[in-house]
Order: structure tokens, then C-alpha cells, then sequence
């Protein structure tokens, strides 16, 4: 059997994301985890330590002295920008947690500066790697649903203490606009939205989003102060209608059975069955270790990423443009 060619990977920022990737690419058999960096040094050696690498407090030194060869950028969003420049600029590859950046401008920047540099960047767009999410676009590109209608997501809970800098539009929405633009294979031509703040006074912590795609409808509900963690994805076809439960990765399809009768008069009416329900099968992985095998296999075999910083850009600038609406 030939043996693994092993890249040199590190982590940047090691806070509640940036540890499981620690983890996973320290687990995973092609990923030879090198170094890791964060401001928090007792934290940072613990971790170093804990999985058999390196530990940095500056980045900048890290790459100087490391050389690696992958990175996952796992710092606020306000610090993606600059920290992603910096390590694409030495044509170093890079997994940017999303969003993005906090603008477009920065996004474009990151995106010429990887492309310049010959570095290739994924942003992490996690739930795309999600079997559930995998299964449901494969059912819907099969033609299961018929034709597609809407599609509903939400994203709700508590808030989290540790998000300092974004809202909840750039935290949680963007993984929802990304996934209906990825489930449709295309992109809204209008958006609308409304939302505020109803708990955190400085940032929207509610907002509802709708995508118009033609004649296809996306909702995006997202919330900081919902008491339940919801996290769901809905579509309706005209054969049926799916449903995704993020987390559990349980998917249920409901298989329409309606047809056409005459009525008394000779007019044609729509005559409804129970529906069909089938338990798809789907095979449970953690999004986040196959979102990073993939980042490593596009390195590796010198191809394509997954979640590109185009495909960042797009759902950062959805995502601006309902925020844009919200303060209207």
C-alpha cells in the first residue's frame, strides 16, 4: 500500500470553531498538524500539548519559522481579512472560517490575493458538507420533489456570548443563503428582509430573510432569542416535501399522492391520499472533518475547492444587502 503523502496543516485561533479543527486535522491521515496560534498562550500550550504540535502566540512567526502548507483561519470576522491576506500573500493555502470578511471589498481582495498567489481558499461554509444536505440536493437534482416551489430554513436559539463582532444575519443567515443557493444551483434576483434587536442593543439579534429565485421562494429565519436550538431546512415540491434536521441529520420525505377527478358538474378537481413517508438513509459524518478532508483533497490533488471565495462573496453580499433593507 503506498503511503500517505502527509500536508503540513496549522490553525490559526483556537477558540470554540478553531479546537475541532485542531482535532480533526490532527485526526485526520493526510494531515500532519504542525502548529497552531492564539493570543490566549495558556490555552494555546494546553492544546499544542494536548495534540502533539507546536504553539505560536503570533501568527506571522508561525508561518515564518513552520512553512505550512494548509491553514485554517479560525479568528473573528473582523480579523479574516488581514489575517487571510497575510498567509495567502506567501501563497499558502487557507480555509476561512465564513463569513468571508465583513465587506465585499475585503472579500474581493481576499479572493485576488489567493488567486495572485497561487493559494487556493475555501471559506467554511460547513453545512455544505453535511450528509443530510448532500442527500437532499441529490434527491432534488434526481427530480424527487418535482419541481421546486420554496424552501424554508431556520436557524434559532440562544445567543452565544462568544460572537462579539458580527450579527445574526452575518453569523447564522449566511449558512442558509448559501444552502438554498446551493440546493437551487442558482442565485436570488431579489431579497427583502426585516428584522432588529430585540434583546442586544448594538446588533440585530432577529431577522427573517426572503429570496426570490423566479418563481421559487427562500425564507431565512434566524434569532438569538428563540429558548430551543432549531436548526432545519424545509422544501416543497410539486411531488412532495422534505425535511432536514441539521443537527440529527435526519431527513423525511413526504411523497405527494393527489390526482385529477370529476366533480358532479364535469369540472376537474384535485383530489388529495395520505402521503407517502420515507426515512431517507443517510450516512452520519461530522460536517466539519469533511469539509476539511475535502479542503486537503483539493490541495492535494491540485483541483477545485468546495465553497470557494467566490461562492463566500455571494452569500456575504446576500447577506449585506438584507441587512441594508433591515435599516431602511
Amino acid at each position: 500500500m503506498a503511503k500517505v503523502k502527509k500536508l503540513k496543516t496549522a490553525v490559526v485561533g483556537i477558540g470554540n470553531m478553531g479546537r475541532h479543527h485542531v482535532r480533526n486535522y490532527f485526526e485526520i491521515e493526510n494531515s500532519d498538524l504542525i502548529a497552531i496560534t492564539d493570543l490566549n498562550e495558556e490555552l494555546g500550550k494546553e492544546y499544542a500539548d494536548k495534540y502533539k504540535c507546536r504553539y505560536y502566540k503570533d501568527y506571522n512567526e508561525m508561518i515564518e519559522v513552520e512553512k505550512p502548507d494548509a491553514v485554517s483561519i479560525v479568528v473573528p470576522s473582523k480579523f479574516h481579512h488581514k489575517v487571510g491576506k497575510e498567509i495567502l500573500s506567501k501563497g499558502i493555502h487557507c480555509l476561512i472560517e465564513k463569513p468571508i470578511a465583513t465587506t465585499i471589498e475585503e472579500a474581493k481582495d481576499l479572493i485576488k490575493t489567493a488567486k495572485s498567489n497561487n493559494a487556493k481558499l475555501k471559506i467554511g461554509h460547513i453545512e455544505r458538507f453535511n450528509p443530510g444536505v448532500v442527500k437532499l440536493k441529490e434527491l432534488i437534482d434526481k427530480g424527487k420533489l418535482g419541481n421546486i416551489t420554496s424552501i424554508i430554513a431556520r436557524r434559532v436559539g440562544i445567543y452565544p456570548p462568544q460572537i462579539k463582532d458580527a450579527n445574526v444575519i452575518i453569523d447564522l443567515a449566511v449558512h442558509d443563503i448559501d444552502i438554498i443557493n446551493y440546493l437551487l444551483g442558482k442565485k436570488p434576483n431579489k431579497v427583502y428582509s426585516n428584522g432588529g434587536r430585540a434583546i442586544i442593543g448594538n446588533r440585530e439579534d432577529y431577522a427573517e430573510i426572503f429570496l426570490k429565485y423566479g418563481n421559487i421562494s427562500g425564507y431565512v429565519q434566524v434569532n438569538w432569542i428563540t429558548p430551543v436550538k432549531i436548526r432545519s431546512v424545509a422544501v416543497t415540491g410539486t411531488k412532495g416535501y422534505a425535511e432536514l434536521n441539521y443537527v440529527t441529520q435526519k431527513l423525511q420525505l413526504f411523497y405527494s399522492q393527489y390526482s385529477k377527478v370529476r366533480d358532479d358538474f364535469g369540472d376537474f378537481v384535485i383530489k388529495f391520499g395520505e402521503p407517502e413517508k420515507e426515512d431517507v438513509k443517510v450516512e452520519n459524518q461530522e460536517p466539519l472533518r469533511a469539509e476539511i478532508e475535502s479542503f486537503l483533497d483539493s490541495i492535494a490533488k491540485d483541483k477545485e475547492v468546495v465553497t470557494s471565495g467566490e461562492e463566500g462573496l455571494e452569500a456575504l453580499t446576500i447577506a449585506l444587502k438584507a441587512i441594508k433593507e433591515i435599516s431602511k
